[in-house]
């Protein structure tokens, strides 16, 4: 795969528009960014990084029907692509092979049984 140029924000939305599928429009994808992480994001930053995902080809989007709870409104729904999910897999692969290189570390900390510090 070549070069996968992905921001940490970028990573989490296109993981997010992953897990909610067919239900991933701005807000959702916002909420769920705030469920799953505690971070407190804007809007305007989750649409932003929806467009950029979109340019590069790692999602698609549709616009969905009116609702009157949003007093006629359609909402823009986004998709995973095949080129995100493979974007995702090559990152998840990466990060993992980087993280198994780490050898023991000795912080000279002593850790009982439940892995906490008994210092």
């Amino acid at each position: 795969m070549h070069r996968v140029n992905l921001g940490e924000f970028e990573e989490l939305v296109l993981l997010v528009v992953a897990i909610l599928h067919d239900n991933a429009y701005g807000i959702s994808v916002m909420e769920e960014i705030e469920s799953q992480t505690g971070r407190k994001i804007n809007i305007s930053a989750v649409h932003s990084a929806l467009d950029r995902l979109e340019t590069k080809g790692f999602l698609k989007s549709h616009i969905g029907g009116a609702t009157k709870e949003r007093g006629g409104r359609r909402k823009r729904f986004f998709n995973i692509t095949m080129a995100g999910k493979g974007a995702l897999d090559f990152i998840h692969s990466q990060r993992n092979n980087l993280y198994n290189q780490i050898g023991p570390i000795d912080f000279g900390v002593n850790y009982g049984p439940t892995g906490y510090s008994t210092a």
